[in-house]
């Protein structure tokens, strides 16, 4: 992760500053010295502490960051989350990148914590997972920021895992023959496939899928498919217009898994700024 932070952090300060911050140059003196301290102006999952500190760290060897939080941790409204020690100019330059950063993942670990709390006690294990909806560039750290929210990671891209979906089936002709390739081109390795009815359900018991995904069904087709599952030992993920509302009446159907894009694609940023003292 330190890697494709670095690189993102890079690519936003030279984004940001260009051949330089003019206003700060125009009224900041370069040897004034400055403390400021990061702030959450609402209550929610802090993730991004690090890479602010880097931030400021890419524009000066002389910035002192001090966490007051570790990530994961739940603030509420006026935690001090940080505080910064260096010069003023450096400060008042990263201000907005560092800020923009931590914002962004804190809310999407805010998103994720809200989800997992709903489905917290619901006779079962399911956990909430994430999907590939993230912002281009950004997915190592947004599925950092999930995990921080309690919730886990499915998989980073298309290279780790396989999941059949239903433009694959349309070109194999069928969910038996997109497994079936899948099963003689990667042998063991886990196969999960697309459904979205209990006909698709019933074909992909058959073929011998590892895991189903239960696209876009309601409680009821949901329930059907988890006990066909179950008997035929298949993990199960509901996806497709999960929220807040709904994802505890999905809980309770016994799913293994709940995925949802709206973690990333979604997530309100949270309110955090900087202000120096």
């Amino acid at each position: 992760m330190k890697e494709v932070s670095d690189f993102l952090i890079k690519l936003a300060l030279a984004e940001d500053i260009g051949p330089g911050d003019i206003t700060t140059r125009a009224i900041v003196p370069k040897d004034r010295n400055a403390k400021a301290v990061i702030m959450a102006k609402e209550a929610g999952v802090i993730a991004g502490l690090e890479i602010a500190k880097d931030v400021f760290k890419h524009l000066s060897r002389n910035i002192k960051f001090i966490s007051g939080v570790k990530d994961g941790t739940f603030v509420k409204k006026g935690k001090v989350l940080a505080a910064i020690i260096g010069p003023a100019a450096t400060i008042i330059t990263g201000e907005r990148v560092a800020l923009n950063f931590i914002q962004h993942l804190s809310g999407v670990a805010t998103l994720t914590n809200k989800f997992v709390a709903r489905v917290k006690g619901q006779g079962s294990r399911v956990k909430i997972l994430d999907t590939r909806k993230t912002i281009p560039g950004m997915r190592v750290l947004e599925k950092y920021a999930v995990r921080m929210g309690g919730g886990a990671n499915h998989r980073m891209g298309l290279h780790d895992a396989v999941l059949i979906k239903d433009n694959h089936i349309m070109i194999a002709g069928g969910i038996e023959k997109a497994i079936k390739a899948a099963m003689a081109k990667y042998g063991r390795k886990e196969i999960e496939v697309e459904a979205r009815t209990i006909e698709e359900v019933k074909k992909a018991v058959r073929a011998g899928a590892d895991r189903i995904l239960l696209d876009n069904m309601n409680i009821t087709q949901l329930k059907e498919s988890v006990k066909l599952c179950k008997k035929a030992r298949i993990k199960t993920e509901a996806s497709g217009g999960v929220n807040l509302n709904n994802v505890k009446a999905i809980a309770k159907t016994g799913v293994d898994f709940i995925s949802v894009g709206a973690l990333t694609h979604s997530a309100k940023a949270l309110d955090i700024s900087l202000k120096i003292l």
